[in-house]
C-alpha cells in the first residue's frame, strides 16, 4: 500500500482485481439509468430501490461520477439539469452554471489589448467560476427530491473512501493533463506517481473528497458556501499553491461570491420534430436552441427517404447554419437579450434551409442570419449587428447522466467542470477539482459572451427530452463541448429519420460540423466508404481526429418497458441498468 503526503491525504493501492463488466444497454420495468460510470449507475439504482426517485438518483449518480470521472465533472462545477415531472406532466429546468466572480471585467482576459494565452488562461485561478453544482443539487432535491443530501452522498461517499479501481481511460486521461496535474501539488499527490499518470488497476481512495461530501450530508448547501470549505475554495482560486518555480496566474473570487451564488430555475426549450416535443435548456446554454434550429431546418427535407450520403450532407449543412447564429447571437439571458423565439421560428428555418445546397457544402463559413423578424417580440426593436462567427476554443470534457424512475419522472443531467481536470486545481483537504468555465467566454468583443461580473458563460451542454403524444418517448444528452450540440442533433437524426434503434444511433460514426472550413470526424472514419461519399459533396475532415463524447439514453417503449442505453465503445463502454430487467 502506498501512502499519499500529508498535503493531500490520498491512498492507492495495485491491485488485480476484475472490474465489474458494464453492459451498455438494458431494457426492463421500473427505473432505469444511463452513466459512463458503473459505480455511477449503481448509486443511482440503489437510490431507486430504496424508493428515491429519479431526481433523488440522478443527484447520488452525479455525486459518485465527481468521484470515478474526477476530470469532467463534480462539485467544482457547475451543470444544467431538465426534469420531466411526471403527475404534473410538465418540464422544468434547473440552471447551475459557474458564474463570473464580481471582480470580473470585460477585459479580464486580455493584457496590453491582446488576449491572454489559453492554455496559460486554462491552468489559473483566473480561469475559475463560481461552482454551482451543489446549489443545483439543493434546488432539485428540495423541490422535487424525496431524500436528504446525506441519503443520495452515501453511496458516493462509500466509493471515495473504499476507492475504485482505475481503468486504462482514466490512466489516459491524467497522462494527457500530466503537465497541467504537475504544477499543483494537492493534485499530483492524487493523480501523479513519480511524475507519471497512476497506473490502471490502481485502487484509488480519495478520503478528502469523502471528508468534502460528508461536509455537505451534514451541514447542507451552507456547508459549501459558508465557512471552512468556501474560504478553502478562495484561498485555492486567489493563490493556488504551485510547485516550485511554477507561475501560475490567481484569480480575485470572494466569500460573497460563493454565498451570493444562484441557481436559475428557467422555462426549457421547446420545440417539435416529425410527431415529437423536444424539451432542452435555455440560454445560456446554446444546445437546446442551436439543436432545436437545426431540426426545424432539416423538417423540410425528408431525409428518411434519401440516400443516406445525400441525407448526411443535409444534417452537416443544418448544423453549420444553426452554429453560425448560436455563435453569433447567444448569451447569458440576463445580460443579453438573445433572439431565441426567432431562432426557433419555422418560418426562419424555412428562410436558413432555402441556403443549402443539396449538392455542395461551402469552401468557407456561412454568415449568420437575421431572426430579429422572426422574433415577434415588440420589445427588441434592434437589430444588433452579428458578431463575426469564429469557433471559440470550448472544453470537450463533460458528462451525461440520465435517470427515471417508476413513477415516470426523468432527468436528463448534464455538468461539467469545462476541460478534462478543469483548471488543474484540486482544493487542499477537500480532494475535488476546480472548474476552468470562464474559458467558455470570448476573451474580447465585442461579443455577446464576453465576461462580465456575475455573468454565466455561454455553455453548448444539450440534455434533451423528447415527449410523443403528450408521453415520454426518449431522452438524450452527451459530453463534448461544442460537439455536445451535433451529438444530440446526429444521435435525434439517425433514430427518428433514420429509424436506428438507439443504442445504434450513439454508436454510430460522429460528424460535428460548426461552421468551420472542416468537419471534425472520430479516428477510423476518414478512408470510409461514408466519408467518401460525403466527399463527393464538397466535405473535408479534420485532420486530427478525435473520439467525440460519450452519450446517455433512455427510451420509453411502447410497451411500457425502459430502455437505458450508454456507450458500446467511448471512454471505456458506458453502463445502463434497469431496475426489472427483461430477461
Amino acid at each position: 500500500m502506498i501512502v499519499r503526503p500529508a498535503l493531500c491525504t490520498i491512498v492507492l493501492t495495485l491491485v488485480t482485481v476484475a472490474v465489474h463488466a458494464k453492459t451498455p444497454v438494458a431494457t426492463g420495468t421500473g427505473g432505469a439509468v444511463a452513466t459512463i460510470s458503473e459505480q455511477a449507475s449503481q448509486s443511482a439504482l440503489a437510490i431507486l430501490d430504496r424508493g428515491g426517485n429519479a431526481i433523488d438518483a440522478a443527484v447520488a449518480a452525479a455525486a459518485t461520477l465527481g468521484v470515478t470521472d474526477p476530470f469532467s465533472c463534480g462539485i467544482g462545477g457547475g451543470g444544467f439539469m431538465v426534469v420531466y415531472l411526471a403527475k404534473e406532466k410538465r418540464v422544468i429546468t434547473i440552471d447551475h452554471r459557474e458564474t463570473a466572480p464580481a471582480s470580473f471585467t470585460p477585459s479580464s482576459f486580455t493584457a496590453n489589448g491582446k488576449e491572454l494565452d489559453f492554455d496559460t488562461t486554462v491552468a489559473s485561478g483566473l480561469s475559475v467560476g463560481v461552482p454551482g453544482t451543489v446549489r443545483g443539487w439543493h434546488e432539485a432535491l428540495q423541490r422535487y427530491g424525496t431524500m436528504s443530501f446525506a441519503q443520495v452522498l452515501a453511496p458516493a461517499i462509500r466509493v471515495a473512501g473504499d476507492g475504485f479501481t482505475v481503468n486504462d481511460n482514466f490512466t489516459r486521461m491524467v497522462t494527457e493533463n500530466t503537465a497541467k496535474f504537475s504544477r499543483f501539488p494537492a493534485t499530483a499527490a492524487l493523480y501523479l506517481e513519480d511524475g507519471k499518470a497512476i497506473p490502471a488497476g490502481t485502487l484509488l481512495r480519495n478520503p478528502d473528497m469523502a471528508k468534502a461530501y460528508r461536509a455537505l450530508a451534514t451541514g447542507g448547501v451552507r456547508a459549501f458556501y459558508e465557512g471552512p470549505l468556501a474560504q478553502a475554495i478562495v484561498d485555492a482560486v486567489n493563490r493556488p499553491a504551485t510547485k516550485a518555480g511554477s507561475a501560475v496566474m490567481g484569480g480575485a473570487m470572494t466569500l460573497a461570491d460563493l454565498a451570493n451564488y444562484e441557481a436559475r430555475l428557467r422555462p426549457a426549450v421547446r420545440t417539435t420534430y416529425r410527431g415529437y416535443e423536444l424539451y432542452g435548456m435555455p440560454l445560456p446554454g446554446s444546445g437546446g436552441v442551436a439543436v432545436g434550429e437545426a431540426l426545424n431546418i432539416l423538417e423540410g427535407f425528408e431525409l428518411g427517404k434519401l440516400p443516406r450520403a445525400q441525407a448526411e450532407h443535409l444534417y452537416l449543412e443544418a448544423s453549420r447554419l444553426a452554429f453560425a447564429d448560436r455563435n453569433a447571437y447567444l448569451a447569458d439571458p440576463e445580460y443579453v437579450e438573445a433572439p431565441v423565439a426567432g431562432l426557433l421560428s419555422k418560418d426562419y428555418a424555412a428562410k436558413r434551409r432555402a441556403l443549402i445546397d443539396g449538392r455542395k457544402a461551402p469552401t468557407a463559413s456561412v454568415a449568420a442570419g437575421d431572426p430579429y423578424a422572426f422574433q415577434r417580440d415588440a420589445s427588441v426593436p434592434l437589430r444588433p449587428l452579428p458578431a463575426k462567427g469564429k469557433l471559440l476554443r470550448e472544453g470537450a470534457h463533460t458528462t451525461h447522466l440520465t435517470v427515471a424512475d417508476k413513477e415516470g419522472n426523468i432527468v436528463a443531467y448534464t455538468f461539467t467542470i469545462e476541460s478534462w481536470g478543469g483548471s488543474g486545481i484540486v482544493v487542499p483537504g477537500y480532494g475535488f477539482l476546480l472548474n476552468n468555465e470562464l474559458t467558455d467566454f470570448d476573451f474580447t468583443g465585442p461579443h455577446p459572451n464576453v465576461p462580465e461580473a456575475g455573468k454565466r458563460p455561454r455553455s453548448s451542454m444539450a440534455p434533451t427530452i423528447a415527449l410523443r403524444d403528450g408521453k415520454p418517448a426518449f431522452t438524450v444528452g452527451s459530453p463534448g463541448g461544442a460537439t455536445i450540440i451535433t451529438t444530440v442533433l446526429q444521435t435525434i437524426v439517425n433514430h427518428v429519420d433514420f429509424g436506428m434503434p438507439m443504442d445504434d444511433a450513439i454508436a454510430a460514426p460522429r460528424l460535428s460540423q460548426r461552421n468551420g472550413a472542416t468537419t471534425d470526424v472520430e479516428p477510423g472514419f476518414a478512408g470510409t466508404a461514408q466519408a467518401h461519399a460525403l466527399a463527393r459533396y464538397g466535405h473535408r475532415w479534420s485532420s486530427a481526429p478525435e473520439e467525440i463524447g460519450a452519450a446517455n439514453a433512455i427510451v420509453f417503449n411502447p410497451d411500457g418497458t425502459v430502455t437505458a442505453v450508454s456507450e458500446r465503445r467511448r471512454h471505456g463502454i458506458g453502463s445502463a441498468l434497469v431496475q426489472n430487467k427483461a430477461h
